[in-house]
């Protein structure tokens, strides 16, 4: 296992990156970006994979929500998404590769991988290997996570040396419909934690009191949470959580 660098615990964390629509900084976007590692924040992202087998930074499966396109983004080739202007700015949607060109290890970078198949079961390993090719040579600092566990487990192979961690939540069937209540109730209590090789896990905020957030806590996990929207809830995560993930405010910095 790999340690998740000091800078990972007191550098907080722009969710989606530092964006703010109405400053043409959409989510995931370079100009958010950029935006972050002026302020000195570790920048979180999302990768979805394009049809061709890149790895592009997008939260969503469908491209509705972000631009005024439509369709699934694994339908597209990286070519054809990097046309699509992100809405609120002018550029299209980056490659990882292409995001890590222009962090270049200034600022740490936290990196989710998200499930590919909609079920949290095993993966293909597709997008997995797309992030390892993309990573390779990159010696800034940067963790990987995903909210699916066998992500995480294919990345402990591909990627042993860097840290990794699982994206938690209490998974109420409200937020995630399409996911048996079988699977939910395996991954609430975080099980692969070790067999994935985490070094931290990075859990929601509304369950941050969680039993089994306080259990790998008093093991040894570092705990960062997501995804927090003001000062007043940064000062409660802040009593559980080792570092934040935070959007539509500036947080403040440890000391």
């Amino acid at each position: 296992m790999t340690a998740l660098p000091e800078v990972f615990l007191t550098t907080p964390f722009a969710h989606r990156a530092l964006h703010d629509v109405a400053d043409g900084r959409p989510e995931n976007s370079c100009a958010a970006i950029r935006a972050a590692m002026a302020a000195g924040y570790g920048i979180e992202i999302d990768l979805q994979l394009s049809r061709d087998g890149v790895a592009t930074v997008f939260h969503d499966y469908q491209l509705g929500r972000l631009t005024d396109d439509e369709g699934p983004v694994r339908q597209r080739d990286a070519a054809d998404l990097a046309r699509i202007p992100l809405t609120g700015g002018t550029e299209g949607i980056p490659t990882f590769a292409e995001v890590l060109a222009l962090v270049a290890g200034r600022v740490p970078m936290l990196v989710e991988l998200k499930d590919q198949h909609g079920q949290m079961g095993v993966t293909d390993g597709v997008l997995e290997r797309a992030v390892a090719k993309d990573l390779e040579g990159y010696d800034g600092p940067l963790a990987l996570m995903s909210f699916n566990p066998h992500s995480v487990v294919q990345l402990a192979e591909l990627t042993p040396h860097l840290p990794r961690g699982i994206v938690t939540c209490h998974y109420p069937h409200e937020d995630w419909p399409m996911i048996p209540e079988l699977t939910r109730a395996h991954l609430r209590p975080i099980p692969d934690y070790d067999r994935a090789g985490a070094v931290f896990i990075s859990h929601e905020l509304a369950d941050l009191n969680s039993a089994h957030v306080a259990r790998l806590k008093s093991q040894g996990a570092h705990v960062l949470t997501w995804t927090v929207r003001s000062p007043e809830d940064e000062a409660e995560a802040r009593k559980v959580a080792d570092n934040i993930t935070f959007e539509g405010y500036l947080a403040a910095f440890s000391t």
